[in-house]
């Protein structure tokens, strides 16, 4: 027997010896480990049954946030305009995904910050200092976010999905349904970033058109296009200074 298969038997003796020592402590009472059990039991009182629907409806809301956020904020629009941006001028994955998503998030946040503020000074501090209930917390909290949708929203498509789900016509902004608001507002949100995108595309496809009558011209037919107008468009955006552009007026669009 060789050292190394000695010192493995050292340790698996070691082991053994120390694992029958803790149980054998285990069972004398010197530990006791704990248990977890997961049951369900039957409700003494409305209150216990009221709690835990809140607990209930509580976890849905969280798991829902990020749909929550994308579509009732600016970040659609913004995360639209940046991939027509990109696929207009002809980069591939460049800049990549993460760094488009990223970008359309700080700027979401920017673009709410009002919003934000209203909603923590009117309705979550209150709710948190006792001094309004959850029903009216949930009320003081969509208002501020109800008067930012309808601002972005065009009535053709509100009143479209009004009609379908049978609504009849609100009185005012307080009586339009968020049920009817939020599609209309992530469709109104499409069409004004595809009305964005469509502007990007002009002067990119008037490069690419220029470059490819040109390279016929020259009977150049194999060298595909893109690759030579590539770098004209990559000019162009810089010397514009583009990046400055389309941020400063997607943000501006909101105000």
């Amino acid at each position: 027997m060789n050292r190394r298969s000695a010192w493995l038997l050292a340790l698996v003796g070691l082991a053994l010896l120390l694992g029958g020592a803790g149980a054998a402590w285990a069972q004398e009472g010197g530990v006791r480990l704990p248990t977890i059990t997961l049951g369900v039991q039957p409700a003494n009182s409305p209150e216990q049954l009221t709690t835990a629907l809140q607990v209930v409806i509580l976890l849905t809301v969280l798991t829902l946030a990020p749909a929550i956020l994308i579509m009732t904020t600016s970040f659609t629009r913004i995360a639209v305009v940046l991939s027509l941006l990109r696929n207009a001028l002809g980069t591939q994955q460049m800049p990549p995904a993460q760094i488009i998503v990223g970008l359309s998030l700080f700027l979401t946040f920017y673009i709410m910050s009002p919003v934000f503020s209203q909603v923590n000074r009117t309705a979550l501090q209150p709710y948190m200092d006792g001094k309004i209930g959850q029903a009216e917390f949930f009320q003081k909290a969509a208002k501020p976010l109800r008067q930012f949708m309808l601002r972005q929203t065009r009535q053709k498509d509100l009143g479209l999905f009004m009609k379908i789900a049978g609504e009849k016509k609100p009185r005012n902004a307080e009586d339009v349904p968020l049920s009817s608001l939020v599609p209309a507002f992530v469709v109104s949100e499409l069409k004004t970033a595809f009305e964005i995108g469509f502007l990007l595309y002009v002067p990119f496809l008037v490069i690419d058109m220029v470059v490819a009558s040109v390279l016929l011209s020259m009977g150049m037919m194999m060298l595909p296009p893109v690759m030579v107008s590539l770098p004209f468009k990559l000019m162009l955006f810089v010397l514009v200074d583009g990046w400055n552009l389309i941020i400063g007026s997607l943000v501006k669009s909101f105000f």
